[in-house]
């Protein structure tokens, strides 16, 4: 995604006196000086957006990053005290900014309210709690092994091997009173009431 930055504005140059030079001097020997900061914005805003573009995914935010990186360097600008070092304090400015943003997005959206699933009506909760009631009757109907078998069949989710196993009857006879249950349990749930 390109990003597009505005132009800084330039300045008129000016021609430093002898007494600029030792204020300047003495600037340098206190931090980064102002200017010095202005001409790296000048120079290197546009690779810093193209920075900040590489880890964060929209072009208002890179520049909200930029923009606060150049903010806190200039603020800190005392304790930097090798000029040559400003573009790089400002590269790992931008990198921390962009993973504080990244968190702060990654928490939003842990902490958005997730949508309620749809709810059934109260016709369709009614109606479902008469085919339970209409299910629990038949399987009451059925003999008990039927029963045993599609409980532990379909309600458990056994296989038919595991039903075998826990019940200690043979694999064929878990096929014979499964499909014998079902039939008596079409049979009961299709019968009028």
């Amino acid at each position: 995604m390109p990003v597009i930055a505005p132009m800084p504005a330039a300045r008129p140059a000016r021609i430093p006196s002898q007494r600029d030079g030792a204020e300047a001097d003495n600037a340098a020997a206190a931090g980064t000086t102002v200017d010095h900061l202005t001409e790296t914005y000048r120079a290197h805003y546009r690779s810093l957006l193209g920075l900040a573009a590489l880890l964060l995914d929209d072009t208002a935010s890179c520049e909200d990053v930029v923009q606060e990186a150049f903010i806190r360097v200039h603020s800190a600008r005392k304790r930097v005290r090798d000029p040559e070092k400003t573009l790089a304090y400002l590269r790992q400015t931008v990198v921390n900014l962009s993973r504080s943003a990244l968190r702060r997005r990654i928490l939003g959206l842990k902490l958005l309210s997730k949508p309620m699933p749809d709810m059934a009506s109260a016709e369709e909760g009614a109606y479902d709690q008469l085919e339970r009631d209409s299910l629990i009757k038949a399987m009451k109907g059925l003999q008990r092994r039927q029963r045993e078998v599609l409980v532990l069949r379909y309600f458990a989710d056994m296989t038919e091997a595991q039903v075998a196993e826990t019940l200690g009857i043979s694999l064929g006879s878990v096929k014979a009173y499964g499909s014998r249950g079902i039939a008596a349990l079409r049979v009961a749930m299709e019968a009028p009431a």
